[in-house]
């Protein structure tokens, strides 16, 4: 009997606990991410990339990269234009760098691409969370086993993945 009262009074202590949270004014959901209440849609822009270095698909792979993130990673619907959020920006850098010598030698035994992104993020429902700030992410790769040529697309990709989530983080969880 002392066991199903216990049960009672934690499940109804975890039901308080939700209904305090629900009662906040921000929705939390598992990603760790907290959306503004009544934030419903979202819009990424375009980023053109002003680099530079120019890699032919980078805007597009970047663009859909972050638009993947915020669908996955909350319930917002995108639309083209003029959202609850809105995330806007360019790609401001694209390098390849030596990021460790090989000894002996005077060449790279390991290289570094880096990826740096402008973006201007808009919070119409709660402005204070709004700003604009640059990320930039590395990945770095042999030179002596492939060419860059080789590995490119594959380093962007793990770039793209680790800027988004900088950038969704910033956004939603004020990190």
């Amino acid at each position: 009997m002392a066991f199903t009262i216990r049960n009672r009074h934690f499940f109804f202590s975890l039901l308080l606990l939700l209904a305090g949270i629900q009662s906040c004014g921000v929705k939390y959901g598992f990603t760790g991410g907290s959306i503004p209440e009544g934030m419903k849609t979202v819009s990424v822009l375009f980023f053109e990339n002003a680099a530079p270095i120019v890699y032919p698909t980078l805007s597009q792979s970047f663009t859909e990269a972050l638009k993947e993130r915020v669908r996955s990673q909350s319930s917002l619907s995108q639309v083209d234009s003029e959202g609850d959020a809105i995330f806007e920006g360019r790609i401001t850098g694209y390098s390849i760098t030596p990021a460790a010598v090989e000894a002996g030698t005077d060449r790279a035994a390991l290289n570094r691409l880096s990826i740096t992104v402008s973006v201007k993020y808009t919070n119409n429902i709660k402005p204070e969370d709004s700003f604009e700030q640059s990320f930039t992410r590395f990945k770095d790769f042999s030179s002596a086993t492939n060419t860059i040529q080789g590995q490119e697309e594959s380093l962007i990709r793990d770039i793209n993945e680790m800027l988004t989530e900088d950038i969704f983080n910033r956004a939603f969880a004020n990190w």
